[in-house]
């Protein structure tokens, strides 16, 4: 049961001659509930909303833009952490730096990567997937990034690396920063499950990545939905 709420009233801070302000619509949030309660007079009414519909009211008269979109911008929107934007990279070959031992020199490589897609918010590590084309659809599938310093879920470990503010500039500063062998980098190769060192050393100085090693994800609807917070998002 519902009890009926206190009809509450205010005073404009520091006066004391204004009338007080009446009580004309009240909003109550519960575990799994949102109502919506009206007063008018000695009557009220309630329904039931949703978080959808106090969105669109306190939004309907902001203006939002994404201003001008990087070349290549996939998708663009407000995450939980600010603006996100998805940014296509098609196949090439990077030069990578990979730390193999602490307090030596780096190891440089020149790998083939294929096509990759980085959902990226200012001055943040993006989350990273590869595909196999342009994504068109939101049912596409996107695969395991083949790379060090990525998290399972695709979500880049920065470690001491300083993305820019400029998302436009994330994707290579991704490849700038020093690749380490620690970490979570199971499951990014079919060939090598549980050593993508090997799989590096395979396709160093190589013209192409082998697409058909790539180890599937998730999808493009469900990429865009973590971006924007929705982790509880399900895997199809």
């Amino acid at each position: 049961m519902i009890k009926e709420p206190n009809r509450t009233q205010w005073f404009l801070p520091g006066a004391t001659d204004v009338p007080s302000d009446s009580l004309e619509v009240q909003l109550e949030v519960y575990g799994e509930t949102i109502l919506l309660r009206g007063f008018d007079g000695d009557t009220n009414w309630v329904r039931t909303i949703s978080a959808d519909e106090i969105a669109n009211l306190f939004t309907q008269h902001l203006g939002f833009s994404s201003g001008l979109l990087p070349r290549d911008a996939l998708w663009w929107n407000q995450g939980e952490t600010g603006q996100v934007v998805a940014l296509w990279r098609p196949p090439q070959i990077w030069p990578v730096a990979l730390q193999r031992e602490a307090f030596k020199p780096p190891a440089r490589l020149r790998l083939p990567m294929p096509g990759l897609v980085f959902a990226c918010s200012p001055g943040r590590a993006p989350w990273v997937y590869a595909v196999l084309d342009r994504p068109t659809h939101p049912g596409e599938q996107f695969y395991r990034m083949p790379a060090f310093n990525v998290f399972g879920d695709g979500r880049v470990c920065p470690g001491s690396h300083r993305f820019p503010e400029e998302v436009d500039r994330i994707p290579e500063s991704f490849f700038r920063s020093f690749f380490s062998l620690t970490g979570d980098s199971q499951n990014r190769s079919k060939k090598h499950p549980d050593n993508l060192l090997t799989l590096w050393e395979e396709i160093d100085g190589k013209d192409e990545y082998p697409v058909e090693d790539l180890v599937p994800q998730c999808t493009v609807a469900h990429a865009v939905a973590v971006s924007q917070g929705r982790r509880g998002y399900p895997y199809p």
